[in-house]
């Protein structure tokens, strides 16, 4: 009679607390280090940082901010390019249509188009290739009205799944993005997430996106950014964005893919606010994004 109370007084005891009945739920795992060290990077430079970072081999990344939005300034010409060969991919846009304008039409940092200003003009891909390396603004302009305007690369964004990256207006507008604007800005992650399809993934045929991984290895406007980070053997390229006006938050941009030798490639987005807005590009918010590069090239950021 005593085993039978026993017995039933245990059973009582569980029925009343479920949870011990359950298996344990998982414990999340532990952060990568390297989000410290981003946010130790931020506090020292002061400003305002949104980075993050994503190894597209085993799809996991941390970040700083990285959810946060910030202007996207120049960097969306790497995602205009990527549209580019991919309407051409897809045979809705010939590979050698031109298309011309006149010196009326310039903008501001237009060197490849303020010289090839003519009758002759230059094909959509070479216009592409010009925005993406030398951010040549009229070239992005252009295309991006072939395209269908801004709301075109929107749409791709969404169509890779991006419910956040939006572009709104042309150069040189877009670059004014004053605090709590939401025009033309992404986050670190959105971006780094659309991107690391397109750059390692199937959006593209590989004969493109092997063509725009060489833009961007081709690319010098960012050799003082993230890629300055990096070991010398590791083989990079990016895009930048930098925007500069009194009055206004300084961007200094950059997003970068960065292959470690006999691994996947990593994809790193950070977006620096110097807290001073400075009107010149200074060695000092450049390297802030070098240090980011660095962050994603040591080992012990990738620890938790």
């Amino acid at each position: 009679m005593l085993d039978r109370r026993r017995f039933a007084l245990l059973i009582a005891a569980l029925a009343a607390t479920p949870a011990l009945a359950r298996e344990r739920a998982p414990r999340p795992p532990k952060p990568f280090h390297g989000i410290q060290m981003l946010g130790r990077l931020e506090r020292s430079a002061g400003g305002r940082l949104g980075a993050y970072i994503l190894d597209t081999g085993t799809g996991q990344g941390f970040g700083w901010r990285e959810d946060e939005r910030f202007g996207m300034c120049s960097t969306f010409k790497l995602s205009l390019a990527a549209l580019t060969l991919r309407e051409v991919d897809a045979g809705r846009l010939p590979a050698d249509e031109r298309l011309v304008w006149s010196l009326l039409d310039l903008l501001p940092n237009s060197p490849v188009t303020g010289a090839a200003s003519g009758p002759q003009g230059l094909t959509v891909v070479a216009l592409a290739q010009a925005a993406q390396q030398t951010s040549d603004n009229l070239a992005a302009n252009m295309v991006m009205k072939r395209l269908g305007g801004p709301e075109a690369l929107t749409a791709f964004w969404r169509s890779l799944g991006d419910t956040v990256s939006r572009l709104d207006r042309y150069e040189t507008a877009l670059n004014i993005v004053p605090a709590g604007e939401v025009r033309d800005t992404t986050s670190a992650r959105a971006i780094t997430t659309s991107l690391a399809q397109v750059l390692a993934g199937n959006v593209l045929t590989p004969a493109s996106r092997d063509m725009l991984l060489r833009w961007m290895s081709e690319t010098t406007t960012g050799l003082k950014r993230i890629r300055a980070g990096v070991p010398a053997d590791w083989r990079s390229g990016d895009k930048t964005g930098t925007y500069m006006a009194p009055g206004m938050y300084s961007k200094i941009n950059d997003i970068a893919i960065l292959f470690p030798p006999g691994k996947a490639p990593l994809l790193a987005t950070a977006f620096y606010e110097p807290a001073d807005a400075p009107q010149d590009i200074r060695p000092q918010d450049e390297a802030v994004l070098a240090a980011v590069g660095r962050i994603a090239a040591d080992r012990n950021a990738w620890k938790r």
